[in-house]
């Protein structure tokens, strides 16, 4: 088994995907190789202009919980979405974009950030870096 982390992002909720980023980018800060396995509405925060779109898991309030949630992250100085994104490539991580959920949800490779995405892949893809994994997540 391989010192590595895996990922199912299924969940487009801000706050999940906050939590997939940062255990992806401490596992990568650990000396850890991270893939990453986005699906259904976690592949909707891929698509350009689609990152911040994601609502809140609880208490989302029309939008108003998510705002009282990104206040106190400024106050606290929590890196944006984008940031942690940006940390998760350069330090080396992976993103596989599911391909049976494109076809699914009629979402095209030119729609996806290119900047964001390493491959895309079904559940083989997955499958192969979840075999060789220390962890495994599905967030």
């Amino acid at each position: 088994m391989a010192d590595r982390t895996t990922i199912v992002v299924q969940s487009g909720d801000m706050d999940k995907l906050y939590s997939s980023l940062i255990i992806a980018n401490g596992s990568l800060a650990m000396g850890m190789e991270v893939s990453m396995f986005f699906t259904f509405w976690g592949l909707e925060r891929l698509k350009k202009g689609g990152l911040e779109k994601g609502p809140l898991s609880r208490m989302h309030f029309l939008g108003l919980g998510k705002w009282m949630v990104r206040r106190r992250m400024a106050k606290a100085n929590v890196a944006s979405l984008e940031r942690l994104f940006r940390d998760y490539k350069e330090l080396g991580g992976k993103i596989i974009a599911c391909d049976m959920t494109m076809d699914i949800m009629g979402i095209k490779r030119e729609d996806l950030r290119e900047d964001l995405i390493d491959e895309c892949g079904g559940v083989g893809a997955y499958i192969a870096d979840a075999r060789e994994s220390a962890i495994t997540l599905f967030i």
